[in-house]
């Protein structure tokens, strides 16, 4: 079977390590415990895991509290790095900064922000309440239509943009990483896991980034660069 050129280049590439920041656990709506997840991470080579539940006011302590106790009674223990961190959902665009507080308050290592996804309706003026928390926010999830004003606050304040394996979410890659190119920006891939078959290689994380408009170098950055970076950013604190 002929393999187009692209394929054969990406084959030769250091990719790395697969680096997940984005994932959810029974805590919230995914389908696996940490242990569960960590496990089939592990099975796939990843060198870090990052679980980012769902948090709003119900639930911020509860949730985050929990991801931090898995963390310490692992440390250690594991073939990958784990990071314990909260995703701030659905919460109005006033109060997310409060919120992303909270979380880092009660031991998240890292916050992302549920942004303004093509297919889930989070409130108006979220993804540039999340852009504009510098130092607080650490990546917009699937931030679909994102202004570029938006974008040039990312840039400015240091908040990774998602470009999402999620169905649904992706329908936003190409707009949001013609954006991040323009404006300077840093892109990350993510999944989104809510269960181990959503779970991808670095290969896989590689050719998403190229079907959102990155060539080869830039998808390079996005899957392997931007992610160690981050990656070294979190441990640091």
């Amino acid at each position: 079977m002929r393999r187009s050129l692209a394929y054969v280049k990406m084959l030769t590439m250091d990719l790395g390590q697969r680096i997940e920041f984005h994932s959810h656990t029974v805590f919230s709506d995914g389908l696996l415990l940490p242990a569960a997840l960590v496990r089939e991470a592990e099975m796939l080579g990843h060198l870090a895991l990052g679980i980012a539940d769902h948090v709003d006011q119900s639930n911020v302590e509860e949730v985050v509290k929990a991801l931090v106790r898995f963390e310490r009674e692992t440390r250690g223990k594991l073939a990958l790095k784990f990071l314990p961190g909260a995703e701030v959902s659905y919460v109005i665009p006033p109060e997310i900064a409060k919120y992303c507080r909270q979380a880092k308050k009660y031991g998240a290592k890292f916050v992302i922000v549920h942004g303004q996804s093509p297919v889930e309706p989070v409130y108006p003026g979220t993804n540039h309440a999340a852009v504009s928390a510098k130092g607080l926010v650490d990546i917009l999830a699937h931030p679909g239509m994102i202004s570029e004003e938006d974008v040039r606050l990312a840039a400015a304040n240091g908040v990774y943009l998602e470009l999402s394996a999620k169905k649904g979410h992706r329908d936003g890659n190409r707009h949001v990483a013609a954006l991040a190119k323009k404006c300077g920006a840093k892109l990350l891939v993510n999944t989104d896991a809510h269960t181990e078959r959503d779970l991808i290689d670095q290969e896989q994380a590689w050719k998403i980034a190229q079907e959102a408009g990155l060539n080869e170098a830039e998808a390079l950055v996005a899957v392997r660069d931007n992610a160690l970076e981050l990656l070294k950013r979190i441990e640091r604190r």
